[in-house]
């Protein structure tokens, strides 16, 4: 019985263990070090403080989900790019001719550099909304909440494609 304990930890110890640096997340990178320029918000509406809130997030995220070290300049991983549309859009009508429900669409470009293996380089956009009754104004702690909720969004789809691979 004994035995057969010793085996099972054996085994466990080695399926914890594997080969090179994996998280839980999927994310498996030879990279070290980290860098998330300021992403500039370029976009026709602007709506002040998204782009640093943007980075912000980009930054805590990578962090929660790797253990990549944050850094400002010499990274292995670089990413960059703007707030390229931040869009407010009617989706359903009454018949009052009045909107029953709005959709914000934020829309990020995002240019990735993996100095390790510059294959997985790539620019592209990304891009998510979030729906909100008609009559409520996108102020204040309701605007916090939907820009929040589009960045953890966005925030996963780039990660997911340029560390995950999903």
């Amino acid at each position: 019985m004994k035995a057969v304990k010793i085996v099972l930890f054996l085994l466990l110890s080695l399926s914890f263990t594997g080969c090179g640096s994996y998280s839980f997340t999927g994310i498996q990178t030879d990279a070290k070090t980290v860098q998330v320029k300021y992403f500039q918000n370029t976009a026709a509406i602007v709506e002040p403080g998204i782009e640093r809130t943007f980075t912000n997030k980009l930054q805590e995220a990578i962090q929660n989900q790797t253990s990549l070290g944050l850094t400002n300049s010499n990274a292995d991983l670089v990413y960059e790019g703007e707030i390229v549309d931040y869009r407010i859009s009617p989706m359903t009508a009454t018949a009052n001719y009045t909107a029953s429900q709005n959709r914000l669409t934020i829309s990020v470009l995002v240019k990735f550099s993996n100095a390790k293996k510059e294959e997985e380089n790539f620019e592209k956009r990304f891009s998510f909304y979030q729906d909100y009754e008609g009559d409520a104004q996108l102020t204040g702690s309701k605007l916090t909440e939907v820009v929040d909720f589009i960045f953890t969004r966005i925030t996963q789809d780039i990660i997911n494609e340029s560390l995950a691979k999903w």
